[in-house]
Formats: C-alpha cells, structure tokens, sequence
C-alpha cells in the first residue's frame, strides 16, 4: 500500500492501490499529519474540525448499517451546502454506497423521475427542501426518507441519527476502479444522464487540477459559488481543500453578490471559485469591495461558460488577482482545460491541465488544422465510466479513450484552444462559422453592456444569423440609436459578417442555476417578437 502522501503526487490510474477507498484518503491523511484540531468547514452552524468530520463521516457509515443499505445501493443527497453534505457524501462512499448528490432547485416531479431511474434506497433531505419531496414519499414505500432535521417525526432524523448511532469500524475495501458516486448532467435536453465515476477519478482532479495546476494548500481558505451538488461545485468545496487540508466556506444561501461579499471579508478568503455571470455582477455591485477589504484573496476561477476577456481584466485591475477561467464537464468530474497562473491569455481558456489530452475533430471525425473551428474532444483518466441505463448516449459520448464534450473550439498555432460556444449553439453565417461568444465577448466590450448572449434566427431568406439579447448597465435605457451603435461597435472589433442582425434588450437573461445561459429560452422568445 502507498503511504497516504504519495498518493498526492499520482497522474494516472495505475499510480493509484488497486485497493483504494477515496472517503478514507481524502480525511487519513490530514489526521495522520496531525490536522485533527484545524478548521475543515465553516458553515451555519459554526466550526468543524477535521477530527469532528471524521467522526461524523464514521457515523454515517454506522447510519448506513443500521438502516441495512448494503454495498453498491444508492442513496440520493438533496442537501444544502452544510457540514451535512460532506458527511453524508463521504460517509456513503466510505461504506462503499453510492451517494447521488442532486441539484437542490428542481421540481418535486423531477425528483420523482430521480428516484425511480437511480434505483435509490434511501434519500437523505435538507429540512428547507422537505416541501419537494413530502409528497414523494407516499409513492416509494420501500425507500427510507431522512430529514436533516424534522421535528414532525414524519420521517428519519439526521441529526438523532448521528448523535445515536456508533461509527464505522472499517473502511469498505473498494478498488479504485469501484464506482464512488453519480452525478447527474443539468439535462438541458430531455432527461438527465447519471455520469457514474470512480474513487481514482477523485483522487485524480486534486493531483491534476487543484494542486498541480493551481496551487492549492493547507492555508487557503476557499469559497465557492457553484454549490457541491454541480461537478465543479464538489471540486471546489469537498474534493481539492479535503486533499489539502484547507479550510471550506459553506454557504447555504443563493450566491448573490452580497452575501460573497459579505463571507470574503470575514473569513478572510484566499481563493474564491465563480462562474462569469457571478463575476459580472460582482464587478457591477454598488458595494464591490476594495482590494484593501479583501487583501487575502491570492487566486480565482471560473468555468461554466468561457470567462469574457473584459472581466477577466477588471478584476485583474481591482484585485491584482487572475481569474483562472477553465473548461470542464460533468462527465470528465473536473476542469481538463484551463489557464495557468502567473501565463494567463485573456480570451482564451487556455491549454491543456497535465494528464489529459485535447484533439478538436471535423463533422467526419477528422482532426483540423490550427486556427480552425471543430468539436473539442478529451482524454484523460477522470473520465466517467458511463451513463446509468443509457447505454446509446454512453456510446455516444464516450468513444473509446475519447470523451465528447459537445464544445465548439479553435486552436491556435501556439497552442492556446479559444471557445467558439456550444455545438448546436454555433451559428453558419454565409457558410462561415460564427462563434456566439466571440460576438458576446465583443458586446460585453461595451461600456453600457452587463450581460449579452446571441443566438441565431433566419431572416426573411431563412437564412441564419445573429441576434443579441442585451442586459443593460445602470443608468442606461434602450433606443435605437444605441442600437446602432453597439452594431457598429462590433464592426469595428469583428469581421463586419458577424454583426448581430437584431438587438433586443432584456431586463435580464435566462439561466440554468449554475448559471449558464439558456440560450434555447432565447430562441424562443425570438420567434414571439419576430
């Protein structure tokens, strides 16, 4: 067996024990570097050491006996971002459960549909979501319900349950090819996929990502807006400070500018993870802190969606701090592409993360020159083992050592990959691909622009090009002279064929809740007004 250490420095898979239980890795080794008495999560109810989450995810795993969930069943996790979700997270995975983390926002029909496809035998709720899933329970008889907290005694509580039951005395022995945990993808087309993935992948995006690319240590203190239900979410918040040992802020509220602002000043953050319509709204708040308010900020990362160039630069200005923007997927669990800090390129996402491959292929499957537009592919050793009872869409997707993304890139010759959006979001004008977020990028540009997301429509000819739906800064108001002007301001910075053909100015834009734009709501707001 590899001491716990020498696990930090694994690239690959076969770097890994065959025998392997990533729950016991990521929290033994801060025990055995004498981390017990450090601050692990701070969240609503106060401090928890690494010692006291231990034990709690011991106790999980003695929950887990007592109720009589066996190896390799599913549990499904509806919880708030608290010192509950790494509990029962790593507690399941450390008893060799499989824990289901699920998107906290979504409809009780849609978690029903969740229930039934996973398979689930138990489903453990945070007590301000009981409303979605009250309902459910009297549908699934056979599956035990657990509420963080109830006080109705309708259903298991979390907290006797931890308080009563006795811990884990061992490990399940798992192999680090074992499936560890699901995710399932946002389903921004029919229903979600489950991505099922190893206690190696886990492992893997710290190696890679989190200390080989960005640096992560002990000291950092880390908060991040994606909550821990998403994949990059679980990065930034469980995987890579557990494989540190740094200290987590959880917040279990929506992450609107005030309250990151309010947790950046007093936890004192060192590295904040966002997505770019955070940080443009950060960067347009009236209460914007300072770089004096918040001096221990040293890094901050962004993925989502391609980062625009010009809040990459206003926050670089105000902090003197990058925002490392990368590209990474539910499917290969973490971010594979990414900028570098200290050699940011602003416009672009940057290189390969060591460990993974990019090609970016034609719609023949060929392989394309530099500087040209095509399907980006990846291959590295996160990538999920497959999609649960999807075996057409597994295929699909995962093409030998090949992991489709489904993102439209271009890779210059020096090697920096720029995004040209998503596959069915690119737009053939004339015959010539348009990037619509290289046409974003250059509304953004704007001084009187906040957000912009294009979209494509046929004109009279029923021939497609771009159109621009505009969110406004303060202060300014639609008309169509600044219309025309933002047209000629494009011209200006693009070829003159990707211009927005329409404009239409929106209070705000649609987006999932990581989010993303949902450029499909656009279009159909599009074909009412036209």
């Amino acid at each position: 067996m590899k001491s716990l250490l020498s696990l930090y420095d694994a690239q690959h898979i076969e770097d890994l024990p065959l025998d392997f239980n990533v729950a016991e890795n990521l929290i033994d080794h801060n025990l055995a570097a004498g981390r017990g008495s450090k601050i692990a999560v701070i969240d609503r109810s106060g401090e928890t050491t690494y010692a006291q989450l231990s034990d709690r995810i011991d106790r999980m795993g003695g929950i887990l006996s007592r109720l009589h969930i066996k190896r390799e069943q599913r549990i499904i996790l509806c919880l708030l971002d608290t010192v509950d979700f790494p509990t029962a997270f790593l507690g399941a995975i450390k008893a060799g459960v499989i824990p289901i983390p699920v998107n906290t926002l979504l409809v009780a029909e849609d978690y029903k549909w969740i229930v039934e496809d996973s398979g689930a035998v138990a489903v453990l709720v945070s007590e301000e979501l009981l409303p979605q899933w009250s309902g459910i329970a009297d549908d699934f008889p056979d599956v035990q319900f657990i509420i963080s907290d109830d006080t109705s005694g309708r259903f298991g509580s979390f907290r006797d349950l931890i308080e009563t039951t006795a811990p884990l005395s061992q490990s399940a022995n798992t192999h680090r090819d074992d499936i560890a945990f699901w995710l399932y993808t946002s389903g921004s087309t029919g229903r979600p996929k489950a991505a099922m993935h190893t206690h190696a992948s886990v492992q893997l995006t710290a190696n890679l990502f989190a200390i080989g690319v960005m640096g992560y240590c002990c000291e950092d203190i880390i908060l991040s807006v994606a909550k821990q239900f998403f994949a990059y979410g679980l990065g930034n918040s469980l995987t890579f400070p557990y494989a540190v040992g740094a200290t987590v802020i959880l917040n279990h509220e929506r992450a609107t500018a005030e309250v990151i602002i309010q947790l950046m000043r007093r936890y004192k953050v060192t590295i904040l993870n966002g997505v770019p319509t955070f940080y443009a709204g950060w960067l347009a708040h009236d209460k914007v802190p300072s770089q004096k308010e918040i001096p221990d900020l040293r890094i901050a990362t962004s993925a989502g969606e391609a980062l625009p160039s010009h809040l990459g630069e206003a926050f670089a200005d105000r902090y003197a701090v990058d925002i490392i923007d990368g590209l990474g997927s539910t499917e290969m669990l973490h971010i594979f592409l990414s900028q570098v800090p200290g050699a940011v390129r602003y416009g672009y996402t940057g290189k390969p993360v060591p460990g993974y491959e990019l090609r970016i292929v034609d719609d023949f499957g060929q392989e394309v020159g530099p500087n040209m537009f095509g399907e980006l592919q990846v291959k590295g050793p996160t990538a999920a083992v497959g999609y649960w009872r999807n075996r057409l869409k597994s295929i699909e997707t995962f093409q030998g050592q090949w992991t489709r993304t489904g993102d439209k890139y271009e890779k210059t010759s020096d090697g920096w990959y720029k995004y040209g959006g998503r596959s069915d979001d690119m737009l053939k004008v004339g015959g010539i691909y348009v990037s619509p977020a290289e046409v974003e990028m250059a509304l953004a540009s704007h001084d009187v622009v906040l957000e912009a997301a294009v979209v494509g429509i046929p004109d009279s000819d029923n021939l497609i090009k771009p159109c621009a739906h505009i969110v406004l800064c303060a202060g300014y108001e639609p008309s169509r002279d600044l219309e025309e002007e933002l047209k000629r301001h494009v011209k200006n910075l693009l070829s003159p064929y990707k211009y927005p053909r329409w404009i239409i100015f929106s209070e705000s834009l649609p987006k999932t809740e990581t989010g993303k734009i949902q450029r499909f709501r656009l279009r159909d707001v599009v074909k009412i007004k036209f």
